[in-house]
């Protein structure tokens, strides 16, 4: 079967001698039959490292972690393989025979499926089958409506995670009194790369401001946006960069009861 689209051909350049912790952006993200090698030398005292696949590269919060590839070097060496969800890990695979050893260097190979993940070493040497999170669930389907029972409250946090489609015009994050009552509207605009604020944007009264100078987003790319509560205002950070704040005075937070979202994106995780 030949490639699906255009990122199928896309060999990113490799990075030689990168400073530890690194961290990069895969581009296109992890899609069927794309391969990572990683190649370096395991120290002589090691005790374990570990290889992140993420969804982003926030801080606070914590990313989701899609596959996790953790070799230890204790008195029988072993490997873990896992995936953080929300913050929390599900339940990890163990392989209990390690052929990496300290001092000697080393060549990883990741190859993705459609829905798992295999690694091996340069011996092919197979490691546990891993099942990372998945995209495309129904319950996130695009456009998607997440219920705000209690409202919103100073200092509450909406985190919304996803891949932006591969030729995308706009989306947008609105929150709702009700369907046709938005005080509030964070929307993309591709073919203007422009991301704006809009106050009440489908009444005569509406106000917009620009968010931010660069457009920060970028077709069959992850993201991370995380919208603050403050006293009269929200702040918003992408991918753990601050983008500055919006005043919302008009804005009643214990009547917004929705968070409305359309548009070119595909969901795999919204949090509040």
């Amino acid at each position: 079967m030949g490639p699906t689209s255009l990122v199928d051909f896309i060999l990113q350049p490799p990075v030689f001698h990168p400073v530890l912790p690194y961290i990069t952006t895969i581009f296109g993200g992890l899609t069927h039959r794309k391969m990572v090698l990683v190649q370096g030398v395991v120290h002589g005292e090691a005790e374990r490292f570990q290889v992140d696949f993420q969804c982003g590269c926030s801080l606070m919060p914590r990313p989701d972690i899609a596959m996790h590839f953790n070799p230890r070097f204790r008195s029988q060496p072993y490997v873990i393989c896992n995936t953080l969800q929300n913050g929390r890990w599900l339940e990890e695979t163990k392989f209990p025979h390690l052929p990496l050893k300290k001092g000697e260097a080393f060549q990883l190979l990741f190859l993705f499926g459609e829905d798992q993940v295999q690694p091996f070493d340069a011996n092919r040497t197979e490691y546990p089958v891993a099942h990372p999170m998945k995209l495309n669930y129904p319950k996130l389907a695009v456009p998607y409506s997440h219920s705000l029972p209690q409202g919103l409250a100073p200092k509450g946090t909406i985190t919304v995670r996803g891949l932006v489609c591969p030729v995308p015009e706009r989306f947008s994050l609105s929150l709702r009194e009700d369907q046709s009552h938005v005080p509030l509207r964070l929307s993309a605009c591709f073919r203007a790369r422009a991301l704006v604020w809009s106050s009440f944007p489908d009444e005569a009264t509406d106000h917009a401001e620009k968010v931010a100078a660069c457009f920060p987003f970028h077709p069959q790319r992850f993201f991370e946006l995380l919208l603050v509560c403050e006293e009269g205002s929200f702040k918003l950070a992408l991918n753990g960069i601050p983008l500055g704040q919006y005043d919302t005075p008009r804005l009643s937070w214990g009547r917004v009861t929705e968070l409305w979202i359309e548009g070119d994106v595909t969901l795999y995780s919204v949090l509040s």
